[in-house]
């Protein structure tokens, strides 16, 4: 009896540790599909401002935005959610996220192609925050 009980303990400790190992593995793999991009955000009274440094079409978008609705973009500038291209090229980084202008700030929800799920920060009009597909960063 005390033996299965040992061995049953044993037992558990080894597939907890597997299945960390395994998650972490997987974790690090999808990190390191990530492509660069690097965009600069402005906010604006009536809407945002951005502008793109490397892995978009696009190299400056702006656009009205209410607040607290949503704006889907990838590398090809304003999208809609339903109707996501499924168009790849090799030279532009694969992104996707959602930004939406908040009372203080902004709110970007990463849907592809990003390491962050929920980035969101304080910005004024007319102040500027850089991200990139691991979150925030400066504009070099």
């Amino acid at each position: 009896m005390k033996t299965e009980g040992i061995i049953l303990k044993h037992t558990s400790a080894i597939m907890l540790m597997f299945l960390m190992m395994t998650t972490g593995s997987l974790m690090a793999q999808e990190k390191t599909d990530l492509q660069d991009f690097k965009i600069l955000l402005e906010r604006t009274s009536k809407g945002i401002k951005m502008k793109s440094a490397q892995g978009s079409a696009w190299i400056d978008l702006s656009f009205s935005l209410k607040q607290n609705v949503p704006q889907a973009i990838d590398e090809y500038g304003m999208t809609d959610l339903n109707k996501v291209t499924s168009q790849k090229d090799e030279n532009l980084a694969d992104f996707l996220f959602t930004v939406t202008k908040t009372k203080d700030g902004l709110e970007l929800k990463g849907l592809q192609g990003t390491a962050w799920t929920d980035l969101s920060f304080t910005l004024n009009n007319r102040n500027q925050q850089a991200i990139d597909a691991y979150g925030m960063t400066t504009w070099d």
